[in-house]
């Protein structure tokens, strides 16, 4: 099933040899004196080592941005296990407003690389100022909503009277920064567009630090500062985004000159608007798609108990860590397309088509073995609790089981969204969502107890990423590339 193929690459060469390779050897291409590195290794050159060299800067970048969960999550659950619970529930609301900027992120992501591919830099330029006007304007507007519905949110999601007041010390301060969380996430996705992956990785390296070296100091306050507990965790998340975005904005109007003060008018705004939303609206849908579901687990699991939550938000924030390759290449693969679209490379991406496959599969089952193998110490690091404990073990040993096909389905829904296909994005991760993962979760939840649900979450992702990769190579893409994308 898992096969790579490329006339620049000697059959011979296995996945794990192309790593390896890429490890050792960083030089540009001979191309290099005329054009950018990174846009060099998105035209031109081995498609393989080309994609992963590009994803590996983003797979340090990304674990330092989870990392900034992870972190609070710990610091956080030595707290006490109330705090622990409603850190839990706090997740799936957080991202869903950052889902707003992700969808943004991939539609600027999308049209930028594109517009770089074709030479026009104006258009490059307008479509990076105004994807950044647009996503804070977005933004605002349901940041201020939330606030209003806080209440009401929560207790939807099935939180308690007792969990409530603190998930509300976590949120509120939250809600006042979020602005600048979601900028530089937009702004990162710009720069990616370039072919450069390691500015980025540098820039969320640097947010994953400050909020490390803040976490203890507000949460349980140290030297000048007051304890402030949840609170803090939350302050130390939005200081260190504000970090973030002052270097982003600098890369961006300084040294790439991707960002223009001029006012074209209402009229050319909008049109960059209309570019970035005919594939952002698709892109946020599918962003929320996730929290939405993390939601619904999370209340499927509040009637399990709270141990049970408790273990699935420490589960579910490990394997964000666990699934960083394929998101890290999810972010890679969409520029590659964007600019080999722009380019006219329509056999670079076929040949990037069937590399995803080879590394979702090799990626995923990796993951499955370490966390099955080091499952007893990631639960006792976060918790004394030996309930608790005994079910995050259990969902290391269950839930990776589907890693590799969930990764599937982030790569290919990333490229239906890079060859303008948005639409069939959002339908695989609906499908994922009604069809299989919710359905499957809730009928093993009530066979089985949390156990079941656990064997909910595998199956759905397994069965959500064989169909999409049938579908995708099938359809989605002999479509897209007969019609000249």
């Amino acid at each position: 099933m898992c096969y790579y193929s490329n006339s620049s690459l000697p059959s011979e060469r296995s996945f794990p040899i192309i790593i390896i390779q890429v490890l050792l050897t960083s030089s540009p291409s001979a191309n290099s004196s005329k054009q950018k590195p990174g846009i060099n290794r998105m035209i031109a050159g081995p498609v393989g080592p080309s994609l992963i060299r590009l994803a590996i800067p983003m797979i340090f970048g990304l674990v330092s941005i989870l990392l900034i969960n992870l972190v609070d999550t710990f610091y956080i659950s030595l707290i006490g296990v109330k705090e622990l619970v409603a850190i839990s529930f706090t997740f799936p609301v957080t991202f869903t407003l950052m889902s707003f900027s992700f969808g943004i992120g991939i539609g600027a992501a999308a049209v930028i690389s594109r517009a770089i591919g074709e030479g026009d830099h104006h258009r490059v330029q307008r479509l990076t100022t105004d994807s950044l006007l647009l996503v804070a304007l977005i933004i605002l507007v349901v940041a201020g909503l939330s606030y209003l519905n806080l209440d009401a949110i929560f207790r939807l999601m099935g939180a308690s009277d007792e969990s409530f007041p603190l998930i509300e010390e976590y949120m509120i301060p939250w809600l006042m920064g979020v602005v600048f969380v979601v900028i530089p996430i937009v702004g990162n996705s710009a720069i990616r567009a370039t072919g450069d992956t390691k500015t980025p990785s540098i820039i969320m390296v640097i947010a994953a630090v400050v909020n490390a070296v803040l976490d203890p100091i507000l949460i349980f306050g140290y030297g000048p500062f007051p304890e402030m507990g949840i609170r803090g965790a939350a302050i130390a998340t939005v200081i260190s985004y504000i970090s973030i975005m002052i270097a982003g904005l600098w890369v961006l109007g300084k040294r790439e000159r991707m960002l223009t003060a001029n006012w074209p008018g209402i009229a050319e705004i909008l049109l960059s608007w209309k570019a970035l939303l005919y594939i952002g609206i698709p892109a946020m849908l599918t962003q929320l798609l996730f929290p939405v579901s993390n939601a619904v687990l999370t209340r499927i699991a509040a009637e399990l108990g709270e141990a049970t939550v408790a273990a699935f938000g420490v589960g579910t924030r490990i394997e964000s860590i666990a699934m960083i390759g394929s998101m890290a290449l999810s972010s890679v693969i969409i520029p590659f397309i964007g600019q080999n679209y722009g380019a006219n490379n329509f056999d670079r991406i076929k040949t990037a088509s069937r590399f995803i496959l080879c590394f979702a599969m090799i990626w995923g089952g990796t993951s499955w073995a370490f966390l099955a193998l080091f499952s007893g110490g990631i639960a006792w690091a976060f918790t004394d609790d030996l309930e608790i404990q005994n079910l995050i073990k259990q969902f290391f040993w269950i839930v990776p089981f589907g890693f590799g096909f969930h990764g599937i389905s982030q790569l290919i829904s990333a490229s239906c969204n890079a060859l303008h296909r948005p639409f069939h994005s959002t339908s695989i991760n609906i499908m994922r969502l009604f069809l299989f993962l919710i359905p499957l979760v809730y009928l093993g939840s009530q066979i089985w107890g949390t156990t079941g649900f656990f064997f909910g979450i595998a199956l759905g992702n397994l069965a959500t990423g064989g169909i999409a990769w049938f579908w995708f190579r099938s359809s989605i893409l002999p479509g897209a590339l007969e019609r000249g994308i």
